[in-house]
């Protein structure tokens, strides 16, 4: 009987899963898995799709303890705990596992994050309209980062955290020039466009204190959004904060987004403390973000497009809202980085790569303006 009851239980739990939130994040999952294989299987190097699928499930590194420790903790620490960290493996599984698939793993985490970050944010400022990018967090953990970068290059291995306190900062400065008794979609939007311009003006003079090219052009790099030659150390510094802050803290936060939607007298009414959770959920929201920048840069679009298009289809539970971003931000950025990557070889025949963020932005901007068109009115949820 009580086994019985147990399972009724586990099944109520999760009645909020259905045919639609599953044949979404089963699309979702096919595209990624799509632009996976083409990215794995392009480059100076290529070879044909049946040889890069069998390297990315190649035997010798999934089953080889050893082999996933080094890529996943890095030479230094796998060697610290005692795993081996020199392996032979085939070449065409090499190039794959040392080259390609970090650059697909690092597309996937900072579309999941963005994609989760946007949805936070939606929901907190009961406005359809917010981002990480529109709210000023991108630029502001973009700015923490630039100037980590020209004038305390010893702090690099800090980056996440400094973005996470440049995006906290910017957020705050929005949330108090929009304050007004309360805040509106509208003074949101508008305050976080002009702390945006103005961390975005501040990014560009900072290019004329970088004495180094090369600090120049990885600093034009963030600003725009780019995966060129990210490698497992952006994965290992990317996978903490999604495993330990950004995948708990939404999963947790799923209710508390749906009571906030409510409105603060019915959140308050049912013992929601409605200013502390805000708090809180935002704070997921930019560690999520800040993270993203941190190895990306300025990916611009994915968190405002992908909780759009997945509310469109799945409908406005958070549980569900939550579920589907977590699979179509993941498959946005792997497909949109498979173009950026391989459209000036594809087409032009020039080893040039674009940046992604460019990608997600000449989607991202006809899908706003489609947004704007469509609907009467557009901002509060």
């Amino acid at each position: 009987m009580a086994t019985e009851t147990d399972t009724r239980l586990a099944v109520d739990r999760f009645e909020w899963v259905d045919p639609t939130l599953a044949g979404f994040c089963a699309v979702s999952l096919a595209l990624a898995f799509a632009g996976t294989l083409v990215q794995v299987s392009f480059g100076t190097y290529t070879m044909t799709l049946g040889t890069a699928w069998g390297a990315v499930f190649d035997p010798a590194v999934w089953l080889r303890l050893d082999v996933l420790a080094t890529l996943l903790l890095g030479d230094g620490l796998a060697g610290s705990l005692g795993f081996e960290t020199e392996y032979d493996l085939a070449k065409d599984t090499l190039v794959v596992w040392t080259i390609r698939m970090p650059r697909v793993l690092v597309a996937a985490l900072v579309g999941l994050s963005l994609a989760l970050s946007g949805a936070i944010f939606q929901a907190v400022t009961k406005n359809e309209l917010a981002s990480p990018f529109i709210l000023g967090v991108s630029s502001g953990a973009g700015l923490a980062i630039l100037l980590t970068l020209v004038a305390f290059p010893t702090l690099s291995t800090l980056l996440p955290v400094t973005a996470a306190v440049g995006g906290t900062l910017a957020f705050l400065v929005v949330y108090a020039i929009a304050w007004k008794g309360g805040t509106s979609p509208v003074r949101l939007v508008l305050a976080g466009v002009i702390v945006g311009t103005v961390l975005n003006s501040l990014q560009t003079a900072l290019f004329f204190f970088a004495g180094d090219v090369g600090t120049v052009q990885q600093a034009v790099a963030w600003t725009t959004g780019s995966l060129t030659g990210v490698d497992w150390e952006q994965v290992r510094m990317l996978l903490p904060w999604v495993v330990l802050v950004v995948l708990p803290g939404t999963a947790l936060g799923a209710r508390q987004l749906n009571v906030l939607l409510l409105g603060e007298s019915t959140a308050s009414a049912l013992g929601m403390r409605v200013e502390r959770t805000r708090f809180l959920l935002s704070g997921v929201g930019i560690v999520a973000a800040a993270a993203s920048v941190a190895v990306a840069g300025i990916v611009g679009f994915v968190g405002l497009i992908v909780p759009h298009m997945v509310r469109t289809v799945v409908g406005t539970d958070h549980k569900r809202l939550l579920v589907g971003c977590a699979f179509a931000g993941p498959a946005l950025v792997v497909v949109a980085d498979t173009v950026a990557r391989l459209f000036f070889p594809v087409v032009v025949g020039s080893p040039t790569q674009l940046p992604v963020g460019i990608v997600t932005g000449l989607v991202g901007g006809p899908y706003f303006l489609y947004l704007m068109r469509k609907r009467q009115q557009l901002g509060e949820l």
